[in-house]
């Protein structure tokens, strides 16, 4: 099993997506991986070991050669800085960062803001030039704003329904969110030419779907 291209694959929204355009691309994915239960599953017909994890553990795994190549989201790769390749932008999943808050906000002279991403968001503000108290939060960075723990948010939006439905608004857009190929350094020297095939078959989908 040695030779395989190990893949980490994130659970989740950005599953599915992925599934299908590894089925496009002509790897002989299964239909239902996307619902097993296992945390490893090998595709020998695709000569593909994929690893399923949670999305925030997928840079990691690459980085660390636990995997060859994995999905990740852009947010993700910029919140980590994990010391991996970044090869290709698969298009899927796509959402923003955005500053997040309620219509009433008015800036304050030293704001805190809740978020996930402490990283991204201390270097936004940073690079905005605006001093701010970054409050990390594992899980409803909605409620930040609602019960006064923090003036704004920093976090991921897709359609803004949760957004809307709990009263807030989107202040600025920080930037646009995909999922990208990221491989692991070593990997992308010993194992170059299924991992180029592999990026050559998935631009082409891609380009074609863009088309």
């Amino acid at each position: 099993m040695a030779d395989l291209l190990k893949i980490a694959m994130p659970k989740g929204r950005i599953n599915k997506s992925a599934i299908r355009l590894f089925q496009a691309a002509g790897y002989p994915l299964p239909d239902d991986l996307e619902e097993s239960r296992k945390l490893i599953v090998t595709v020998p017909d695709a000569g593909m070991e994929f690893i399923l994890a949670k999305p925030v553990d997928v840079a990691t795994y690459v980085e660390y050669g636990a995997v060859d190549v994995g999905i990740v989201g852009k947010d993700v790769l910029l919140e980590e800085n994990r010391d991996v390749y970044e090869l290709l932008d698969l298009g899927i999943a796509r959402c923003r960062m955005s500053v997040i808050g309620l219509p009433s906000y008015q800036p304050e002279l030293h704001p805190r803001v809740a978020t996930k991403y402490p990283n991204v968001a201390s270097d936004y503000f940073r690079r905005q030039g605006q001093q701010v108290e970054v409050i990390k939060l594992n899980g409803s960075i909605e409620l930040a704003p609602l019960i006064g723990l923090a003036d704004r948010i920093v976090d991921m939006v897709e359609t803004g329904q949760t957004l809307r439905e709990n009263g807030l608004v989107e202040l600025t857009t920080i930037f646009p969110v995909t999922s990208r190929l990221i491989a692991n350094r070593v990997s992308y020297r010993m194992k170059n030419e299924p991992i180029e095939r592999l990026c050559r078959r998935l631009t082409e989908v891609i380009e074609h779907t863009v088309k």
